[in-house]
């Protein structure tokens, strides 16, 4: 494949982001993408966000569904006869000057997805609270589907069109990132991140994220583990026994030892709960690499196609 002419598009979905739209795709022409490249799909905006698209010559799209999944699922129906799609918000917050980069890294190394890592945050671009939730959420990705990602939700990234067709778009609002990357991931597909910079919003008012978005991107998360590696999944939920059973057991253990006091029932039930929980956490160990034989072979099948 060459690299140099390789066909791509950007798509930018927005809801009611007049005072920073028109100078993302400012951005992104300025960077060498043609007009006829670039997609907005629009969520309903009341604000004039519509008119100032139209103003810039690209294509608008009306979204199919509700919230960013709705927008990424109507475009996925809409790249035909290009190899990969382009993803990044239109608030400003990711400067466009890294879509080439993500599109040579994939292009030139055979990844299927890679994912802007957002390292480079400019002062105020996110709350304490925002940074300890993203981490926690990739970190709680990274455990459920064995991966070593640091930015799992990131709104930047590229990844081919054919996978991106593949998706059944069950997650809701802006848990779409973690489905799109658990899909990845679980089908064999090759990840990558490259660090990218961060921006604050340029309309503070329209600020969607909240407390209770990141709790059912956590829900997401979990029904994807379900999906995805259900067999992993059960043994973890099993390996929580141990969360019961140690501490049972070490207070049985010190009231035998200290005062005497002799709880042979608790004893039992500790234990009974500690050997379940340690069986269930090596089972859980054990599906996670026979997932990971499964993404080789997987692997090992396309490159023979």
């Amino acid at each position: 494949m060459d690299c140099n002419d390789l066909d791509y598009v950007v798509v930018v979905p927005t809801l009611n982001e007049v005072k920073a739209i028109g100078k993302v795709i400012d951005e992104i022409l300025s960077v060498g993408v043609s007009k006829d490249r670039v997609i907005v799909v629009d969520g309903g905006s009341t604000d004039g966000t519509r008119d100032v698209v139209v103003s810039k010559g690209v294509k608008l799209v009306d979204q199919v569904g509700k919230g960013k999944v709705g927008a990424i699922a109507t475009v996925a129906k809409l790249v035909d006869n290009v190899s990969y799609v382009v993803f990044l918000d239109g608030d400003y917050t990711y400067p466009a000057k890294y879509i080439p980069k993500l599109v040579e890294v994939a292009c030139r190394n055979g990844y299927d997805l890679v994912i802007g890592a957002r390292r480079i945050l400019e002062p105020g671009s996110q709350s304490i609270l925002y940074r300890v939730g993203n981490w926690a959420l990739t970190k709680v990705f990274n455990v459920l589907f064995g991966t070593k990602l640091s930015d799992v939700l990131s709104g930047m990234y590229a990844i081919r069109s054919d996978v991106l067709k593949e998706l059944d778009f069950e997650s809701r609002g802006f848990g779409v990132e973690s489905e799109i990357v658990a899909h990845t991931v679980s089908q064999g597909y090759r990840v990558a991140e490259i660090p990218i910079e961060y921006r604050k919003r340029l309309d503070v008012k329209s600020k969607k994220l909240r407390v209770r978005h990141g709790i059912q991107i956590l829900i997401d998360m979990v029904r994807l583990a379900w999906r995805y590696n259900p067999t992993f999944f059960i043994f973890f939920l099993g390996s929580l026994l141990l969360v019961i059973g140690l501490p049972l057991g070490a207070w049985v253990a010190y009231h035998y030892f200290f005062t005497g006091v002799k709880y042979y029932l608790k004893g039992l039930v500790a234990i009974v709960l500690t050997l379940a929980g340690f069986q269930s956490l090596l089972l859980a160990i054990l599906a996670l690499y026979m997932k990971r034989m499964e993404i080789r072979i997987l692997r090992e099948l396309r490159k023979r196609k």
